[in-house]
């Protein structure tokens, strides 16, 4: 339930100027999601948002204002509480997680800018990374099963 609501906070910030908690808890109460102020604060606080200083809405942290060790800090937590499988198929690579965590984890994918990793693409319950080439596949693979442990 936690991710799925993650996923829906994201999902709304992105596509709407939401300014406020209360504006926020709104627009989750309509998408089905009764929410408390205080877990509200929380979901904001675990998910990074940020106000934009041009007009005080809600947006995602940029991923130029995260270190790369955070980043993969990041990334080694999400993967350990979210993928369910990883496997490769020539220079993609599929990971598989629970209903409603592939864009949490898709976003910490990309925020950790792995250099083998040409993009990705990230629905309910799966991620498709495209690596550069079979070999930058099998090196992100490995990468992110070693962050997972």
């Amino acid at each position: 339930m936690k991710a799925r609501r993650q996923s829906a906070i994201l999902d709304v910030v992105e596509h709407e100027a939401v300014r406020s908690q209360e504006q926020l808890r709104q627009r989750l109460s309509s998408r089905g999601f009764d929410v408390t102020q205080a877990t509200l604060s929380r979901d904001i606080k675990e998910l990074g948002l940020l106000k934009r200083s041009s007009d005080g809405a809600y947006q995602p942290a940029g991923a130029e204002s995260t270190s790369q060790a955070s980043a993969l800090d990041t990334l080694g937590r999400a993967l350990s509480e979210y993928l369910v499988n990883i496997e490769p198929v020539q220079q993609l690579v599929v990971l598989k997680t629970g209903a409603g965590q592939a864009q949490l984890l898709g976003l910490a994918i990309d925020r950790s800018r792995l250099p083998e990793v040409a993009g990705t693409l990230a629905g309910d319950d799966t991620i498709l990374i495209i690596a550069r080439d079979p070999k930058s596949a099998q090196a992100v693979v490995k990468q992110l099963r070693d962050l997972a442990s």
